[in-house]
């Protein structure tokens, strides 16, 4: 029932790794390690045979292989293997996808939309979704709170194990995501001695036992690394 992050640790906090099919949150500041976390969890699926479906409206497919090529986990390969997809938002592809017919109409946009991209998840058996990140929405749909609480409902409903990407920079300042996923993962940027350090929280986890303390997480050559043996003390 469950699958690896493919994030060196990670599963250790989580029972051996995430539910299946279920939506999960991933927030943190800039900087704080969610796209190279996202990636590796796709790379992770690549590899494993699992179809992955990463979309994006920070960075091009270029510029995403570029950054996470610098990494040695395998996130080109991954890309080249054809179980991988990548799609921009700004992309005429993508813009089809998620807007089609309806325009601005807020009743008929919203509707098409999720039909599309959960028609376009589930036909195309993707197992593995990243969402970079709760932005697409408030772009294509600004000041509509009903259209992003029904996207995320129509996201939990896919069969597909997706990852969220919300930029958040306060733990403790809940929003309609994090109160509608299945899990909650907050990455830290804090200070420790006389540098920035990083850390990752699990906030929520249903049907887990989680402990929700901070554990320390690094950046390698290969990729993040989640150090679960240790704390990080208040």
């Amino acid at each position: 029932m469950r699958l690896s992050t493919g994030v060196d640790g990670f599963d250790e906090l989580v029972d051996g790794g995430l539910l299946r099919n279920r939506l999960y949150i991933l927030s943190g500041p800039p900087g704080s390690g969610k796209t190279t976390f996202s990636s590796q969890f796709v790379t992770e699926g690549a590899r494993v045979g699992e179809k992955c479906l990463f979309l994006s409206m920070h960075e091009t497919e270029a510029e995403l292989t570029h950054d996470m090529g610098a990494y040695d986990f395998g996130f080109e390969k991954a890309a080249q293997s054809g179980n991988f997809q990548f799609r921009n938002v700004f992309d005429s592809n993508a813009k089809r996808l998620l807007k089609g017919p309806g325009g601005n109409d807020f009743s008929t946009g919203v509707k098409n939309m999720t039909n599309r991209l959960v028609g376009f998840i589930n036909s195309r058996e993707i197992d593995r979704l990243v969402i970079d990140s709760t932005m697409i929405l408030q772009y294509f749909y600004p000041d509509n709170h009903e259209a992003f609480v029904q996207f995320l409902t129509s996201l939990k409903r896919v069969d597909a194990t997706t990852i969220l990407i919300s930029e958040m920079t306060d733990p403790t300042s809940y929003a309609d995501e994090h109160y509608l996923a299945h899990g909650v993962v907050f990455m830290h940027n804090y200070m420790e001695g006389d540098g920035m350090r990083r850390g990752v929280q699990i906030i929520k986890m249903r049907g887990t036992d989680i402990d929700s303390d901070i554990y320390p997480v690094d950046f390698d050559d290969d990729g993040l690394h989640v150090r679960p043996k240790r704390k990080v003390e208040a």
